[in-house]
């Protein structure tokens, strides 16, 4: 449980998400790594390219900062001091109580970023320089997918979790391996 309860701290050292998108027009793809407290370029100037290119259709900047990079790290800090003190004091059932927390968290926390995503791509600004329709005739969205990859006009986005959200993945296995081994050890007495 200890080890489980610290892994989520990875997070502070290394991306959460990352996003690309390949174009013929770019040899190398634009992309964007998504900390827990920050965006990143991929490549140098990557998020400023990324801004260009997007405000022709309409689309907001990918600003500097968002109110979740104050409370998820606020979050992660929280519950790993939960988790330890957990760990240190707690009956192993709490390891499923921590487990189910950081699951129920973790939902939310990739719900506000399918929203964001949702409002990033479909929130376009009615003067852009060039509107796209679908062969329906309404307005096409440029949301990128959530987890794989999406066509979208002649780009191709991807979307795959990085070594922070393994690290968040792992943390929460083995707390909830530590509940398993509890639960067993617990019969066995």
């Amino acid at each position: 449980m200890f080890a489980g309860a610290l892994l989520p701290l990875l997070l502070f050292v290394f991306p959460l998400w990352k996003i690309t998108l390949e174009a013929p027009q770019y040899p190398t793809p634009l992309g964007m790594y998504i900390y827990i407290n920050d965006f990143a370029d991929a490549n140098p100037h990557d998020i400023k390219n990324i801004n260009l290119m997007n405000h022709y259709v309409g689309m907001k900047y990918i600003p500097d900062a968002i109110p979740e990079f104050k409370i998820f790290p606020a979050g992660i800090i929280i519950t790993t001091i939960i988790g330890l003190l957990i760990a240190f004091k707690a009956n192993y059932k709490w390891y499923l109580y921590w487990f189910i927390l950081m699951g129920v968290l973790s939902a939310a926390g990739l719900y506000d970023f399918y929203l964001w995503e949702h409002d990033y791509g479909y929130d376009l600004d009615p003067k852009a320089i060039m509107k796209f329709t679908n062969p329906d005739g309404s307005i096409m969205g440029f949301q990128p997918p959530l987890f794989g990859s999406k066509d979208i006009l002649n780009f191709t986005a991807h979307s795959y979790p990085q070594l922070g959200a393994f690290g968040l993945a792992l943390g929460m296995g083995i707390s909830f391996v530590a509940y398993l081994i509890g639960k067993k050890n617990n019969k066995i007495q």
